[in-house]
């Protein structure tokens, strides 16, 4: 197996925002206790929400189908815990939305085992039966993208793909339940890169690792070290390299071309946090119905990673780990690019990767006020896409969104957040950019 740990590829510009990952990196990964109620919203995942299979007051068991996938780009939302449907309703969620939800009151006197499972033979299984059998597990990307991952693997007749590439970068402050993963659950990460090798028809995987975690490096390497085609790299720890255009850039120096995809250039990424799912799930037949996140943050007595159901609310969650009441503000997955929540019955969803739980001094200090905008650059140079975020801060202060599409390219912005981190005037960019694109697609449609 060809391997170059010590190579430090990367991409041009980006930040290094302080980790804040030693509260958690070491801890093994716990389990918490199952919630009195889990909410299950319907739209999970990138694509057509799954279409429900219950009704109130049916009883189901764990790892019971609930709801079917919608059509091609949708998957099936599997029950978390055995219990009763109570009701199905709109529940507010992550992205500031209410949507629908299987509301399941969860049986306290059950063991809560899987007793629903399908189980396959996967040798010899024909490349569109294994997408089929990995859309029926309802997985979608782990990372927080929640793309369907059989969509992912199911590459388009016209393009040919010859690399997978696997993100372990985690790049973003506070999260480390991708490392944990790595370190406990090598296996599970290794038969999951094989069967999408298999699904998507590559000839070799590399898994990317930023070089603070050369423990999770130096253990994959001697996973590998009998396994042809899949390889260990280690990067540069530079935020946003877990990003998909960046680590193909870091890893084998292509560039994903303006409007494209990783398939325009060979190149299909997963997440680490996925694989490790798919090579847990898929040889038993299982669906996704639970996920590790990072618990963290200085409003969090009792840090770590939690594998928890999913749907289980926030406000659980909280009571189990520990927090101090105040002006705290709950944060769905990283500080650069995880949405903030309000609401305590928010739950954790297929793509939630982690809880930030940010005290008082925290808000007051994110809260300081904003000046205009003093041309300084900061912003230029940090953003990995190579645009200029502080026009583009202008025609949105304008109101020019279509021409922030049309000359300025705001349609290549991943909303990575750099600019907004370096912006000495503390002007919201990302925010103003992710406004834009909304108008522009309301107007469009």
């Amino acid at each position: 197996m060809a391997m170059s740990l010590f190579r430090r590829h990367s991409f041009s510009h980006g930040v290094h925002p302080p980790a804040h990952k030693d509260g958690t990196a070491q801890m093994p990964i716990r389990r918490l206790p199952f919630p009195p109620q889990l909410i299950l919203p319907l739209g999970q995942h990138i694509g057509a929400p799954a279409k429900a299979l219950v009704s109130k007051g049916q009883e189901v068991v764990r790892g019971q189908p609930i709801a079917s996938a919608a059509g091609a780009v949708s998957v099936p939302l599997h029950a978390p815990a055995t219990g009763q449907v109570l009701r199905i309703e709109s529940v507010p969620t992550s992205r500031g939305t209410r949507e629908p939800a299987i509301i399941l009151n969860v049986y306290e006197a059950s063991t809560q085992e899987v007793l629903w499972q399908q189980p396959r033979h996967l040798d010899g299984m024909s490349r569109d039966a294994l997408l089929q059998a990995i859309q029926d597990t309802g997985l979608v990307g782990l990372g927080g993208a929640a793309f369907p991952s059989h969509i992912k693997l199911r590459i388009p007749d016209d393009k040919r793909v010859d690399t997978l590439v696997i993100n372990g970068c985690e790049c973003e402050p506070y999260l480390t339940c991708d490392h944990r993963i790595m370190l406990e659950c090598p296996d599970d990460l290794i038969r999951g890169i094989q069967l999408a090798m298999q699904a998507s028809g590559t000839r070799q995987a590399i898994i990317g690792i930023e070089d603070n975690k050369m423990d999770a490096v130096n253990l994959l390497a001697e996973h590998l070290k009998d396994i042809p085609h899949i390889s260990v790299q280690a990067v540069e720890t530079k935020y946003p390299q877990g990003s998909e255009k960046m680590l193909i850039k870091s890893l084998l120096d292509r560039e994903v071309p303006a409007g494209g995809i990783p398939a325009d250039i060979g190149v299909v990424v997963n997440n680490v946090g996925t694989m490790a799912a798919l090579g847990q799930l898929l040889p038993r037949g299982e669906g996704l119905i639970e996920r590790v996140i990072t618990v963290t943050g200085p409003g969090i007595e009792r840090q770590g990673n939690y594998r928890v159901p999913l749907g289980t609310p926030i406000g659980f969650i909280l009571e189990q780990a520990g927090y101090e009441g105040g002006a705290n503000e709950f944060i769905l997955g990283g500080p650069m690019m995880g949405p903030a929540v309000s609401s305590l019955d928010t739950p954790i969803t297929k793509g939630t990767s982690g809880l930030l739980v940010l005290n008082e001094p925290q808000v007051r200090k994110e809260s300081r006020p904003r000046w205009a905008c003093i041309k300084c650059g900061h912003c230029v140079s940090a953003c990995p896409m190579h645009l200029n975020p502080a026009w583009l801060g202008q025609l949105a202060a304008a109101g020019e969104y279509a021409r922030m599409s049309e000359s300025a390219n705001l349609e290549h912005c991943f909303e990575c957040g750099c600019c907004s981190y370096v912006c000495p005037s503390n002007i919201p960019l990302v925010q103003y950019f992710r406004i834009a694109k909304a108008i522009n697609r309301e107007q469009a449609a």
